[in-house]
């Protein structure tokens, strides 16, 4: 299935300034099949060492001589290593001991060899004690499927095209259809296994279960940790739906358990963001440019890394998602939301932030930055679209801004000056498109 990120990695392999990679994901959003096919595909020769419970990388990297490291590498695999014609692949290099260290002289060594790193837990890995090679790597983020790599997956290639030109009129004309696979994606998500299984089988109850299984590999990693630790990330896993499912998502601690502080959670938290698991949206008390300068760090949203894992975790009816409309406005419009985030992460939007007012209903859903403006984003999960916080937001609050706002929902594109309204699936192209 094709990865919008291959492109990505096609530039940093012409590159001639590129560093060693780092490719960054959780489990199971395709990191492995990616850098595999884009091994065999741009390189003449192609070598992946995968750390996981080998033997061989436990001493690797026992000192980061790099000449001694191909060399080892070489006779162990039995292939030649060449510079400018060589793809060196670490999977799961958290798991070896200075693997990540390595990396550092990796660029100073051999700066021309292409190395890419990548992991499940990686992100875990790069907060902790081993020395990090500041200066010396590149990251990339990986996240599950778009929309627009699901309906690739799908064999609609026209209408990707109709969606990433923003082809407003010819959209009007396929809405019933766009609407059709939208909902199938709300229901399988963007795991490529789930996204996979659905395309061949057309089983619900299949998808299901590979849905099924990688949240039980989520669990496991849980469980690496100590007792106490385990737990605390199991709870507030397992607590995200709940939270979401409310009026108001900001994230409350006593729900999660009577009497819990956020001192309790704190490391549970970052845990789940660290590894790729959730998506951490912090409220800002202010609306300037840079949003970061204003983030209120004690109030946020948790949403997940996919809708479809959401979905399975709701244990939502799958015949209600993919045959109505309860897809759109379950759980209070949950999955659309977590939908919306999906699409701007994967657009290149990683800092997302939402608005509330003190002592007031008025809420901004999200918030998203341009290299020229702010962009407000209100999310409507069906075709009651009234938008009282919206228009309070852009033409009161802060007129003064002079923000153009953008409303989510499943009415057509229509410019109304103050705001656009933008069709749900097309929110990822209009987010790439800087708007």
């Amino acid at each position: 299935m094709k990865r919008l990120i291959y492109n990505d990695l096609v530039k940093w392999k012409n590159n001639p300034a590129r560093k060693p990679l780092i490719l960054l994901g959780a489990r199971q959003v395709g990191k492995t099949y990616i850098l595999k096919e884009f091994g065999a595909k741009e390189f003449k020769n192609f070598v992946y060492v995968n750390c996981h419970l080998n033997e061989f990388t436990n001493n690797l990297f026992h000192n980061l001589m790099v000449g001694r490291i191909i060399t080892e590498i070489e006779r162990f695999y039995d292939v030649k290593v060449v510079i400018g014609e060589t793809l060196l692949v670490f999977d799961e290099i958290q798991e070896a001991y200075n693997g990540i260290a390595s990396l550092k002289y990796f660029c100073e060594d051999m700066p021309n060899l292409h190395v890419v790193a990548a992991g499940s837990l990686l992100g875990i890995s790069l907060r902790s004690g081993e020395s990090y090679p500041v200066g010396k790597v590149e990251t990339m983020k990986m996240y599950p499927m778009s929309f627009s790599e699901f309906l690739m997956a799908k064999g609609r290639h026209g209408l990707v095209e109709v969606v990433n030109g923003l082809v407003w009129d010819s959209m009007k004309l396929m809405n019933d259809n766009l609407t059709e696979l939208l909902r199938q994606y709300y229901f399988t998500g963007g795991m490529p296994e789930a996204v996979k299984t659905y395309i061949i089988t057309n089983d619900i109850v299949a998808v299901r279960k590979v849905q099924q299984e990688i949240l039980d590999a989520y669990e496991r990693d849980f469980a690496k940790h100590t007792k106490t630790q385990s737990e605390n990330i199991r709870r507030v896993w397992n607590n995200i739906p709940v939270q979401l499912a409310r009026e108001n998502k900001k994230f409350i601690f006593r729900a999660v358990s009577k009497g819990a502080r956020a001192t309790t959670y704190e490391e549970a938290i970052q845990w789940l963001v660290d590894a790729g698991l959730v998506y951490k949206v912090e409220r800002v008390r202010d609306v300037s440019m840079p949003l970061k300068f204003y983030v209120d760090s004690s109030a946020f949203k948790l949403f997940m890394l996919d809708c479809g894992l959401l979905a399975c975790m709701s244990e939502a009816n799958p015949n209600a998602m993919l045959l109505g409309s309860n897809a759109f406005v379950e759980y209070k419009g949950a999955f659309t939301e977590n939908y919306v985030l999906q699409q701007l992460k994967v657009s290149g939007h990683h800092a997302v932030y939402y608005f509330s007012k003190e002592k007031s209903t008025m809420e901004i859903d999200f918030l998203y930055q341009t290299l020229e403006r702010i962009v407000p984003v209100e999310v409507k999960a069906e075709q009651n679209v009234k938008s009282k916080s919206l228009s309070t937001f852009v033409n009161y609050e802060f007129k003064d801004k002079g923000f153009k706002a953008v409303r989510l929902s499943m009415l057509p594109y229509i410019d109304q000056g103050w705001m656009e309204n933008v069709p749900l699936y097309a929110v990822e192209s209009f987010a790439k498109c800087g708007c």
